[in-house]
């Protein structure tokens, strides 16, 4: 079964933009290969780290999109795993929320917009601004 997920991973600061350029292609061929295809790629930049990690105070941050099975996910974080420049990573199952944002706007078109009753209701002639009833004629 086909799903989307977002993988992000953090790579050393002093790699060259060269070698980033090739790490993503060739976990984007990874993808390809697994049967599973690459939606988006985003590369972030460079950014400080909320904690160092491996020594690091900073990272350059690369987003994926990816549609595919479980199994694919599973190869594609062992690579990671072994990959020397890649700092951290996480990938995370977004498609229960794309089925569930779309369900929430299914549901929003479907309702009737109501005007507000202030603005509807004609203008009351003869009644004060204190909401007092109108007088009636006997």
């Amino acid at each position: 079964m086909q799903r989307t997920y977002e993988l992000m991973f953090i790579v050393r600061p002093d790699m060259p933009e060269e070698e980033v350029d090739k790490l993503i292609s060739h976990l984007e061929s990874n993808v390809t290969s697994s049967g599973g295809t690459v939606k988006n790629t985003e590369k972030m930049g460079k950014r400080r780290l909320a904690y160092t990690v491996r020594g690091f105070g900073e990272g350059l941050y690369v987003l994926l999109l990816l549609e595919g099975t479980g199994g694919m996910i599973h190869e594609i974080e062992r690579r990671l795993r072994v990959t020397e420049p890649v700092i951290k990573f996480i990938t995370v199952r977004v498609d229960e929320e794309h089925k569930r944002v779309a369900k929430i706007k299914a549901i929003r078109a479907t309702r009737v917009k109501r005007a507000p009753a202030a603005a509807t209701a004609p203008a009351a002639v003869g009644s004060d601004a204190a909401g007092s009833e109108p007088a009636t004629a006997v």
